[in-house]
């Protein structure tokens, strides 16, 4: 193939992954019809449909599937090595990509990786904020961002922090409307607010007691898709948020947030980093997995 197709074959991932070319425009920067153009044309020099579009989503055909997966993979190591090369220097370089929710990226991630952006001029981030269990390796991401129970066998994990809890928490005010829950079965008769995943479903609160996990549905007058405002919701004494206990102490410390049920609150085993095992790690991406390393 024409080496002018790379890049073309490189929007048509960008595209596939995305499954909708408004997703895609704006993750490039290029406009919809311009995407559209180059995937035209690409299919047109190919000779076969890559994409399936309708009115509502856009996904691989047959041909398309087949590039995503057998291609992709090769030119993400060639990228590698091509990093890896022009890092023979002193100085790292390159640009290293980074998803994980709005909260960890905003009170774990920046923190530790703030000193390196000053450090280390030509290192640059890329921060998606997104709830949802990514591919790293397909999505072309460097660095995820899971509880240490979620990761894959083939992820090298580094702990970022020590194991944490989720807690049910609501205001003061709340409470004076309705008695404190004791148990799931009261926590029925509660407005709890809801988090909505990316995949769609309302996430299920895992709750523990005597040994047993049980899923919670909750219920009530709001869904959102961000925990931040779910915590602002419990604040303002609209409901019943479940949170990381991190999130939450700043406001339990002040008495403007309640802790309760906590014997049903379970304890999760960390959040790590994971990133895809290579043969060479870039300098880049040495030193930002450093940098995010929990310290004890």
């Amino acid at each position: 193939m024409a080496r002018d197709n790379l890049s073309d074959i490189l929007v048509f991932f960008t595209v596939a992954r995305e499954r909708s070319f408004t997703r895609a425009a704006a993750k490039m920067g290029m406009t919809q019809s311009a995407l559209s153009h180059i995937i035209r044309g690409l299919e047109t020099r190919m000779g076969v449909r890559l994409l399936t579009r309708t009115t509502r989503s856009v996904s691989p055909t047959e041909a398309g599937e087949r590039l995503l997966q057998n291609v992709a993979p090769k030119l993400t190591e060639i990228e590698t090595e091509i990093a890896a090369i022009s890092e023979l220097g002193n100085q790292p370089a390159g640009t290293i990509r980074i998803t994980a929710i709005d909260h960890v990226i905003n009170n774990i991630l920046w923190p530790r990786l703030l000193p390196l952006l000053k450090a280390y001029p030509d290192l640059n981030l890329e921060f998606s904020s997104d709830y949802r269990m990514a591919d790293i390796a397909a999505e072309r991401f460097d660095i995820g961002v899971r509880w240490g129970d979620q990761l894959e066998g083939d992820m090298i994990g580094v702990r970022l922090t020590e194991d944490m809890r989720l807690l049910v928490v609501g205001s003061p005010g709340y409470f004076e409307r309705r008695p404190l829950p004791h148990s799931i079965q009261d926590l029925q008769k509660h407005n709890c607010v809801g988090l909505r995943l990316a995949s769609g479903a309302v996430y299920a609160w895992e709750l523990t007691h005597e040994g047993r996990t049980v899923e919670f549905r909750p219920r009530g007058q709001l869904v959102f898709n961000s925990v931040y405002q779910m915590l602002q919701a419990a604040l303002d004494g609209v409901g019943l948020a479940f949170v990381t206990e991190d999130l939450a102490a700043p406001f339990l410390r002040d008495g403007r947030l309640i802790s309760v049920i906590e014997d049903w609150c379970p304890h999760f085993p960390g959040l790590h980093a994971y990133y895809p095992s290579r043969r060479h790690s870039s300098k880049a991406l040495e030193l930002v997995i450093d940098a995010l390393r929990l310290v004890r």
